[in-house]
């Protein structure tokens, strides 16, 4: 029987501003990448998801980004090597004491929106990162766009990867994921992502937006949970993937 992981982006909501239905994609997904703080997310949120998570069993991973809440993570950053390896290991370190706060722990981490993109393809900032990480704990693994080079950098420096895949996003021809500012670059179909999500699990096939076909090897699937239609993509998926019998479960 085949399996996979389902993964979002949660904890985003900030004091009195709400982001997203945490609840209803915690019945859904395996794995909850949690945001730490500085894109979004408060210590309140933090401790609040996390002891969600823990209570279904969900792997939780930190969801580290550049300083920027007013651009929620999307804008990048030229900072130094230093300051970016000090900010990941200030924001692991604040879910890791959350997770032992709820009685569970972190188990990988993944960059979020500008930080990802930009590590992906970038040396310098990418093995900050994983500098990083191996200075907190080397046995946290990376979440990571699949087929990049960051993660070919992260094996190289002895961290386990997670390469993944976008369930609602437009990729390019060359396995990247399109602009947020071109058309296409996010999906909302919830059949269509779980009709495209099943082809990608029973092929390693995945459509590019010009249609070419990409081949594509990757344990985890991203449902953004910052969309107006996660829950429901995410539903659909889990609900076809049961229904052809392919398991959803943690990664690891």
């Amino acid at each position: 029987m085949a399996s996979v992981d389902l993964n979002s982006d949660l904890g985003e909501s900030y004091s009195a501003w709400k982001m997203g239905d945490d609840a209803a994609m915690l019945e859904l997904v395996s794995s909850a990448n949690i945001a730490c703080g500085f894109h979004a997310g408060d210590p309140a949120v933090m401790l609040k998801t996390v002891r969600n998570a823990a209570a279904r069993k969900i792997a939780i991973g930190a969801h580290v980004s550049y300083p920027d809440r007013a651009g929620f993570g999307r804008r990048d950053m030229d900072v130094t090597a230093e300051e970016l390896i000090g900010d990941i290991i200030y924001q692991v370190g604040a879910l890791q004491g959350m997770a032992r706060a709820a009685g569970t722990e972190v188990r990988y981490v993944k960059p979020h929106g500008a930080l990802y993109n930009h590590i992906a393809q970038h040396e310098r900032q990418a093995l900050a990162v994983i500098r990083a990480i191996k200075l907190v704990d080397p046995t946290l693994m990376l979440m990571g766009l699949a087929g990049t080079p960051v993660l070919a950098l992260a094996r190289a420096e002895g961290l386990a990867v997670i390469p993944e895949i976008f369930a609602d996003r437009g990729y390019t021809p060359q396995g990247l994921l399109v602009s947020r500012r071109e058309p296409g670059a996010v999906l909302h179909d919830a059949d269509q992502v779980a009709e495209r999500m099943l082809k990608f699990i029973r092929t390693g096939m995945l459509a590019a937006n010009d249609g070419t076909e990409l081949r594509i090897a990757a344990g985890s699937i991203c449902v953004h949970g910052d969309s107006p239609d996660a829950v429901n993509m995410a539903r659909a998926i889990r609900h076809l993937f049961v229904a052809e019998g392919i398991t959803v479960q943690p990664f690891a």
